[in-house]
């Protein structure tokens, strides 16, 4: 080889095959990889998924909106073509990676990595001596790239919901109502900050999910500062109110009995709750004169007025916005509020469907 790339690298062994580790300044990534020429090929023939063009500049954004924070795992390439691994005479396993130029680098992983990296390089080029660490694998065809992809992505688990609110400091929604469960002792116990769907014997009755939907319902477009405070205050009213919560938190019935016998945990009357905090949230109006009126509510399943809005024919639940619009409704006829002529027209639809 009479002309090559250097990389300094570190080598590993997986399934009986060398791979190395190099660490790539982002500048190098046009260069390496230089177009995506696989777009316009048939999908038995490329070695990897078609690049998702509307994904490009969200990541790219990303980038840039956390220029001292972002971060980002490796990438996965195979080599077609020559190259020489030179061991360090120390360290058996670290040394150069010498690749042809004449080789070309194909991507098995982290294609829209890549794409957002080269965009968000031509807006702000500080980003061009910062690295990303890239995982090269020697080229065995067009078979062994697409089982390399198939493998790093099939068993890769995506993160809950919950979880990735749990731990996202940057979405000040998520921060706002992970505060907002930790300070209100009964959401903080039954809810779930990892899972996003809860087993029936679950030891909890909510997740953090859906409390994260139901605020952003709420708050809508007008994310204040003081919405945090609005969201403490609330959440702790319906939480004082909410008869089965209140006899749950006494001990007087258990969280089989409040599944089984009622719909006050269910998710989609957590989003008639937001619904009902959006009306509060937008008007200057005492709330706990209005909200101490759900206690009197039947939270049953077997009530009449949920039939069809919040329980199906078949006896389960309905989990749609038009479910979490009816349930808002009842709740706001309920505590004396009327309804919006959108909701007036959804009743009408409603009873008509029942008659029918």
């Amino acid at each position: 080889m009479k002309f090559v790339y250097k990389f300094p690298v570190v080598r590993g062994v997986q399934a009986g095959k060398e791979y190395y580790i190099a660490m790539v300044p982002l500048n190098m990534l046009a260069k390496m990889f230089p177009s995506d020429e696989e777009e316009f090929v048939l999908p038995e023939y490329r070695a990897q998924r078609k690049l998702n063009e509307s994904r490009i500049p969200v990541i790219s954004r990303y980038i840039l909106d956390n220029r001292e924070s972002y971060v980002f795992s490796a990438l996965a390439a195979s080599i077609d073509g020559e190259f020489l691994f030179v061991a360090n005479e120390l360290n058996q396993d670290t040394g150069t990676l010498e690749v042809s130029l004449d080789a070309h680098f194909l991507i098995n992983d982290g294609q829209h990595r890549k794409s957002a990296i080269l965009t968000a390089l031509r807006e702000d080029l500080t980003l061009q001596n910062e690295t990303i660490s890239i995982v090269f694998y020697a080229d065995e065809g067009l078979k062994r790239s697409q089982q390399i992809f198939t493998d790093l992505n099939k068993n890769a688990v995506k993160t809950s919901n919950s979880i990735s609110e749990l731990y996202d400091s940057r979405d000040e929604m998520a921060v706002i109502t992970r505060n907002v469960i930790w300070n209100i002792e009964f959401l903080n116990t039954y809810t779930d900050k990892e899972k996003d769907i809860l087993g029936k014997y679950s030891s909890r009755l909510f997740t953090l999910n859906t409390f994260y939907t139901a605020n952003k319902i709420i708050v809508g477009r007008r994310q204040e500062k003081e919405c945090e405070l609005f969201l403490q205050k609330y959440w702790s009213l319906i939480v004082k109110y909410m008869r089965q919560w209140q006899e749950l938190q006494n001990r007087e019935i258990t969280k089989i009995d409040i599944r089984e016998n009622f719909i006050a945990t269910q998710s989609i009357v957590i989003q008639a709750f937001g619904r009902l905090g959006n009306y509060f949230y937008s008007k200057d109006i005492e709330l706990e004169s209005y909200l101490k009126k759900i206690d009197k509510i039947n939270w049953s399943r077997n009530a009449k007025h949920w039939y069809m809005r919040a329980v199906g024919k078949n006896g389960r639940i309905i989990t749609n916005k038009k479910a979490a619009m009816l349930i808002a409704n009842v709740i706001k006829k309920e505590i004396g509020i009327s309804l919006t002529q959108e909701e007036k027209n959804a009743e009408d639809l409603y009873k008509k469907s029942i008659k029918e």
